[in-house]
């Protein structure tokens, strides 16, 4: 039985308290809103995220940070944009020896680092990790079967995945954190054009192939910024993004689809209650590519689809007249 705190209590966030109070851990589930906190303490749920997913008797619901050497983990649940805020507030009480998870899958915008990264900046923590894969909140909650990757140093991943695997959740280990983070990013990019494709209703083929295509754009900025390829083979790299552009769960492939459908990519932000990080992401990712010499055509019209208002139909059609050459 291990003390676990994690930041954060979105639908991933509470999903992930449920997992590990329900295999016997103690957890500490922290939500910044008072308001909030107090709804969920009250109700034993998380009725915003999760409705209906009632909260095992050891995970507790805080407002508070304090304390934090009672911990023998952190989780981090929080949406990429919002991690460096979030930790530059515990920076001066983090103990460096608390070993730090991110959840989070995105680029930050600014500074085009991945979450861990910036967490490295923002804490003292030595030891940073990331747990990755196909895994939607809704499912895992609920008890139903997934299979993810921990990556960072090898005793700490492993260490991790022991905390965490339950008979409904396995966890594999890896040591390349570059390559599962990258997966996570830019897999939400992917899911959004492959959500147009859905909206426009062009068809499975036409589907298949972007999803290929995609996995083929996120490997070449993999190798190029020194990841491994066969993570991208992996549960990281096609295992989640084949999740993430097929499932009714995906907010990625809702968003896509309601573009592909007409609607204005700003409307449909601002009517989601939860964060789509793909758009988020995909303009961070392009620069990322552009630095390292990198084409990723399906990253590119996707960024003007939802970024500089180009016509959805359109941007399919660009991809499709490209110039000829070998797979």
């Amino acid at each position: 039985m291990a003390e676990v705190l994690i930041i954060g209590a979105g639908s991933w966030g509470t999903a992930f308290g449920v997992l590990l109070a329900g295999a016997g851990h103690n957890v500490t589930l922290y939500e910044r809103l008072p308001e909030y906190a107090r709804e969920m303490a009250a109700k034993r749920q998380n009725p915003t995220f999760l409705p209906d997913i009632p909260f095992p008797e050891s995970l507790q619901v805080s407002n508070e940070l304090d304390g934090l050497e009672r911990f023998q983990w952190c989780i981090s649940a929080v949406p990429t944009r919002f991690v460096r805020s979030e930790f530059t507030r515990l920076a001066e009480h983090y103990p460096a020896d608390l070993p730090l998870v991110s959840l989070s899958k995105g680029i930050e915008q600014e500074t085009l680092k991945f979450p861990t990264q910036v967490l490295a900046e923002c804490t003292s923590a030595k030891h940073l990790l990331c747990l990755s894969g196909p895994s939607h909140a809704e499912e895992v909650a609920r008890g139903l079967p997934a299979v993810v990757v921990s990556a960072g140093d090898e005793s700490r991943a492993q260490a991790l995945a022991e905390l965490v695997s339950t008979p409904s959740f396995r966890v594999y280990y890896s040591t390349d954190l570059a390559g599962v983070e990258l997966s996570g990013a830019a897999k939400n990019v992917v899911a959004i054009a492959a959500g147009i494709v859905d909206g426009l209703k062009l068809g499975d083929n036409a589907k298949a192939a972007l999803i290929a295509r995609g996995l083929a754009e996120i490997v070449r900025l993999g190798l190029a910024t020194g990841a491994e390829e066969r993570t991208f083979s992996g549960l990281s790299g096609i295992g989640d993004l084949f999740t993430t552009c097929t499932s009714m769960h995906g907010r990625n492939l809702r968003f896509g689809r309601r573009i592909g459908e007409g609607e204005k990519p700003d409307e449909i932000i601002a009517s989601m209650q939860m964060v789509v990080e793909g758009y988020n992401t995909a303009r961070a990712l392009r620069e990322l590519a552009r630095q390292q010499n990198v084409e990723m055509p399906i990253c590119e019209e996707v960024c003007n689809v939802i970024y500089d208002g180009a016509d959805a139909r359109e941007a399919v059609t660009r991809l499709m007249t490209r110039s000829l050459k070998a797979e």
